[in-house]
């Protein structure tokens, strides 16, 4: 069969990208490119292949994910998605929509409604099969791109779907020692893409909405990954404090959200993009048809509800309390540190030896997520899951054994 080179094009590359998640424990092989480090010296295609950096250390495996740490029988603070009662307001729109599987999904109910939420007009909000999917989306579609820049450390997959399609990646660092602070000063000029997330996982900061938003500029894509947003909040606001999801004056503003996290969905896979309408226009036109499902639109139509914003806010608030619980408890520990000033659902921990660590908590039924698959990080950072406080109380004896062993 014979495919125009466009359409050829995108083929291969949807299936490099399967291939790389074919095994989520190996790196992913094969891939063009050169990654250059902003606080370094540029390394070549190895970090791709996982062989090595120019400095000897070796390359995070961006294809490693938490789910690959949470085996059958651990206890789970490796994946960052809340696990719940589903509510009825939630359950039943998606159980409705199973009867109804026998015609095609048909977004337009949805995509108005999560506009609507988001003050937007529909054309601004393109519907994905998760945040996931939009990265691709995104590195499929601006193909024109000359310089991508991904602020790391942060979720793997924008970098992963970047390089999948063949573009040159740069690295912008985060300082430990700054707490993970977004400096948008150290951002090249000339960057035609950059990505960043907010909160960023895995290191929990919550940048300041304006200097995110000082990184737009006309011929620039700027994306900034906001699908822990919901699980924010601040003394005094009543919203989600720091979003850009609102934002219609930025110019190439692309903010990409996630309903897997707060509302326990990874398995429906459901999500969406906010930009400029011309911009979503170039990104829809290399998405799948039918990309989301009936079901998982029926939850996007539920989740942009008033019924569930309020009751996103009230999770939020118990999250909040819960993360504090945590961190006083790791705090306590010897040699333990948490990273920043965390505001979402995971906390971000330097402890040396950590990769020892992490394995000795497996040994006791207990999964965290290795930090030295992220980018700027290494094998003496953890990122925990915030539970129950009865959870963390367990889980933070169990680690003060290990650490007094």
């Amino acid at each position: 069969m014979t495919f125009p080179i466009r359409t050829r094009e995108i083929f291969i590359n949807w299936r490099a990208r399967d291939a790389a998640h074919v095994a989520p424990r190996c790196p992913v092989r094969g891939l063009p490119g050169r990654i250059a480090v902003m606080r370094g010296q540029p390394i070549e295609a190895s970090a791709v292949r996982g062989t090595g950096s120019a400095d000897g250390s070796p390359e995070p495996d961006l294809g490693h994910h938490g789910d690959a740490e949470a085996t059958s029988g651990l206890v789970d603070l490796a994946v960052n998605v809340r696990r719940a009662p589903m509510p009825d307001w939630l359950a039943d729109p998606i159980t409705a929509a199973l009867g109804d599987l026998a015609g095609y999904p048909q977004p337009g109910p949805a995509r108005a409604a999560v506009a609507a939420r988001h003050r937007r007009p529909p054309t601004e909000v393109l519907l994905t099969a998760g945040a996931a999917e939009g990265f691709v989306l995104i590195a499929q579609a601006l193909r024109g791109i000359r310089r991508p820049v991904v602020v790391h450390p942060q979720f793997t997959e924008p970098e992963a779907a970047l390089r999948a399609a063949g573009h040159r990646v740069e690295r912008v660092l985060l300082d430990p020692a700054e707490g993970f602070r977004l400096d948008p000063a150290r951002v090249p000029e000339d960057a035609d893409l950059v990505m960043v997330g907010n909160p960023t996982n895995p290191t929990s900061v919550l940048h300041p909405a304006a200097d995110l938003a000082g990184l737009a500029r006309p011929g620039r894509v700027l994306v900034v990954d906001e699908a822990f947003a919901d699980t924010t909040t601040a003394p005094g606001t009543t919203g989600e404090p720091e979003s850009l999801a609102g934002r219609r004056d930025l110019p190439g503003l692309l903010v990409v959200r996630s309903l897997t996290k707060t509302w326990g969905l990874a398995g429906l896979r459901v999500g969406y993009l906010l930009g400029e309408a011309a911009l979503l226009e170039r990104l829809a036109a290399v998405q799948p048809l039918w990309a989301v499902s009936t079901p998982a639109l029926a939850a996007a139509t539920a989740c942009a509800g008033p019924q569930a914003i309020e009751a996103e806010r009230a999770v939020a608030a118990r999250l909040a309390a819960d993360r504090d619980h945590l961190v006083a408890r790791l705090a306590a520990l010897p040699g333990v540190r948490v990273a920043g000033r965390p505001a979402s659902a995971f906390v971000l921990v330097h402890l040396p030896g950590a990769d020892a660590v992490r394995l000795a908590l497996r040994e006791r039924g207990w999964a965290v997520r290795r930090g030295d698959t992220f980018p700027g990080l290494g094998p003496d950072w953890l990122r925990v899951a915030v539970r129950d406080p009865a959870t963390t109380d367990a889980f933070t004896e169990v680690l003060a054994g290990i650490l007094e062993a």
